[in-house]
């Protein structure tokens, strides 16, 4: 009983079932191939009925003078008039929903092995021996040509075989009915293995995408607390500093450096897993407290930077400090307040001069400077030319 499930689920069931993940994506790439085989088979229309309307109209000895040339003329007609139509509609068609446009192209689809069971059938009428060919290769091309989902191929497939007992095998001797029906089977199974092969490509792309997205996190990304890494933060403050030399542009950049204040004595306390929380609410809250920064990263053990890549004022550099040391003071653990506390460093600056081993040496002095003066406090400086030692300190 295992084996039979087994054997339904991972061999059977996604030959007629597209997976809901990759659904959208299935229509898609379903309505762009059909449309590039909308080329394909507008291109044999207008070549094939051209020459039968030419044949009717110039090279038959009646012309249009017997009902039978009316007839097979108003045919070509009639095809030929469904592949002008199609070439009309298709670019309003292209604003309209992806949905609509597998729906439209299907809907042409279905009138287009219409007319070939349509001629087939007046074929039989007129001469029993007039074989099967049209039908045959509206059934295989439309395998081959047109991708759908496998329920609907399956439904497509059973109607179709169904509209030819009904119009073309009265006409048919047993054993061209019969193999007909194989047609028919080897149309499914040539549609269901098409739609098969797809949905293994799209499911393939995915896992790529997916697997993609987790290595960029796991380049740029800091596991724990999903901030920017080291390295990333850097590269970043570096491409602002490159921008500003080479374009001549005015702005800056502004570099906050900040420390949890003894966060040794909260993990000695409560343990790592604790440390490991409060990280992350330090995460947390920089987003809360920085929601307009360039960049916020962990740079270290329990010290964080936030990149502006423009100058802040002092003012609002001081304000979004003691937004973020609000914040960080309502930290708890299992319900217990942790009074986690931080040393903000904070330099802008608007010299395209400066490196950014400069400009992250000359926060980190304000940081330590900070600390130096009782924790928790913030210091800022505005930055002035590399050669100019004067600066501007300010500490709250």
């Amino acid at each position: 009983m295992c084996r039979i499930q087994n054997f339904f689920e991972h061999k059977l069931l996604p030959f007629w079932k597209i997976p809901d993940y990759i659904s959208q994506e299935f229509i898609q790439e379903s309505v762009r191939k059909n449309y590039f085989s909308f080329r394909i088979i507008c291109a044999i229309i207008f070549a094939a009925e051209s020459y039968n309307i030419l044949r009717v109209l110039f090279w038959s000895r009646s012309g249009l003078g017997t009902q039978n040339n009316r007839i097979y003329f108003s045919m070509y007609c009639i095809l030929f008039l469904i592949a002008v139509l199609w070439l009309v509609l298709k670019r309003p068609l292209q604003r309209t929903s992806i949905r609509f446009q597998w729906a439209a192209q299907h809907v042409a689809t279905g009138l287009i092995f219409l007319w070939h069971v349509g001629l087939n059938t007046y074929d039989l009428y007129r001469d029993p021996a007039a074989g099967t060919t049209v039908l045959t290769t509206a059934l295989l091309g439309l395998a081959l040509l047109i991708q759908s989902p496998p329920w609907y191929s399956a439904v497509r497939f059973v109607v179709d075989y169904l509209l030819f007992w009904a119009t073309m095998a009265p006409l048919l001797d047993s054993g061209d009915r019969l193999n007909l029906t194989i047609t028919f089977v080897v149309a499914l199974t040539v549609s269901l293995a098409h739609a098969y092969h797809t949905s293994v490509m799209l499911k393939q792309q995915k896992q790529i995408t997916e697997i993609n997205t987790k290595l960029h996190k796991l380049v740029h990304m800091d596991s724990l607390t999903g901030l920017l890494n080291k390295a990333t933060l850097e590269c970043w403050a570096e491409q602002i500093l490159l921008s500003l030399e080479h374009t001549g542009k005015s702005g800056g950049l502004t570099l906050f450096l900040l420390d949890l204040d003894e966060f040794k004595r909260i993990n000695d306390r409560y343990g790592h897993p604790c440390g490991d929380q409060v990280l992350v609410a330090t995460a947390e809250a920089m987003r809360l407290a920085f929601p307009d920064a360039t960049g916020l990263g962990r740079i270290g053990g329990d010290e964080f930077a936030v990149l502006y890549d423009r100058p802040v004022t002092e003012t609002q550099a001081i304000i979004l400090s003691q937004g973020l040391m609000e914040r960080l003071g309502n930290i708890q653990w299992q319900e217990q307040p942790l009074g986690v506390q931080c040393s903000i460093g904070v330099c802008i600056c608007t010299q395209p001069q400066y490196t950014y081993q400069q400009l992250y040496t000359e926060t980190d002095r304000m940081l330590y400077r900070a600390k130096e003066t009782g924790r928790g406090r913030c210091c800022v400086r505005q930055l002035e030319h590399p050669e100019n030692k004067r600066f501007e300190e300010t500490l709250v």
